[in-house]
């Protein structure tokens, strides 16, 4: 892409760089980050797909949890994931996929030490850049969106199997194309056109969930709390699930809890506290409507994220959580 004088833009000069280290590199290991999603998996397998039939030595992986989420079970290339203990310690290049922060990848950051090149490609204005080379395109809807710019500039050419791959994290970080961008419909149906069954993996992906997910939901949801005055006026809705509450349960169902909490009409902002192995660790989702950068106040708390759709871990009671949380909407 060039603009009008024939100037070629920086995003395009980021990519032909990408393109040079990914032919350069024999041995690749893709990293994912921790708690995958299918933006991340399907990018990850995506880019090690393409690789491995370039006749690349490849690896695809996440540090936690052990197994892959079964909602992704029907995922191409899904033979290219390896356990943790099974990475290779040094590659010509890491690549990390959708990973904000060095932090997201949990136990498998060191290889980035190792490795004697990587490489950062994501969609998160809050990256903190920690690669080689870091092509972050913050105005994608989804990294996988930033993985069909890179086969588009690398002349690959995007089948069913890579297709429904890049499907996969479009619809999920998309929210079902409710938060949408330019183009983000014209990919999609690109995607679509290559035949794979749309419907069907938005289902398997984002509807799908056992029995047991409508009893933890009750518990959570019925103890929900309101703060109107939180975030300047503008509102909090915040729930809590303890471990209790999630035992037994997978990742997919505990992450969705939040969808359903941002609905709420009086609250501009809303979180999820996901209490950690019984202790005094939580992991909490952030999302806001409109009006507040929820990727400000997760970074404040030493996350990051999206707009509106955010992160962080924080350690502590949870009142003193909850009332950081207040603090950091109140900076904002």
């Amino acid at each position: 892409m060039s603009d009008d004088s024939g100037a070629v833009s920086e995003a395009d000069q980021d990519l032909a760089r990408a393109i040079e280290m990914l032919e350069r590199a024999s041995s690749v290991t893709v990293l994912c980050h921790v708690q995958p999603d299918a933006d991340t998996i399907g990018s990850g397998l995506a880019l090690g797909s393409v690789l491995e039939r370039r006749g690349a030595t490849v690896q695809v992986a996440f540090a936690a949890p052990a197994s892959l989420p079964e909602s992704m079970d029907e995922l191409p290339g899904r033979h290219l994931l390896v356990d943790v203990d099974e990475v290779t310690e040094s590659v010509d290049l890491v690549v990390t996929v959708d990973a904000g922060s060095r932090g997201r990848l949990g136990s498998l950051g060191d290889r980035l030490d190792t490795a004697s090149a990587s490489l950062v490609i994501d969609h998160h204005r809050s990256n903190t850049r920690f690669g080689t080379l870091n092509v972050v395109h913050a105005s994608a809807e989804s990294t996988t969106a930033v993985i069909a710019r890179l086969f588009d500039r690398w002349g690959v050419e995007i089948d069913a199997d890579l297709a429904h791959l890049l499907f996969a994290g479009l619809v999920t970080d998309t929210g079902s194309f409710r938060w949408v961008r330019p183009g983000s419909h014209l990919l999609a149906e690109r995607l679509l056109a290559t035949g794979i069954d749309g419907a069907h993996i938005a289902r398997k992906l984002l509807d799908t969930h056992p029995f047991d997910w409508l009893p933890m939901l009750g518990s959570v949801l019925g103890s929900a709390s309101l703060l109107p005055d939180a975030a300047d006026g503008r509102g909090l809705v915040y729930a809590v699930i303890r471990s209790e509450d999630s035992a037994g349960l997978r990742s997919e169902e505990i992450e969705s809890v939040i969808d359903i909490v941002r609905t709420t009409s009086e609250a501009e902002v809303a979180a999820v506290l996901k209490q950690q192995d019984f202790g005094s660790v939580w992991v909490v989702s952030l999302r806001s409507k409109t009006e507040v950068d929820v990727s400000a106040v997760a970074c404040a708390l030493g996350g990051g994220g999206h707009r509106n759709a955010a992160g962080y871990t924080a350690t502590g009671d949870l009142p003193d959580v909850i009332d950081a949380l207040r603090e950091a909407l109140s900076a904002s």
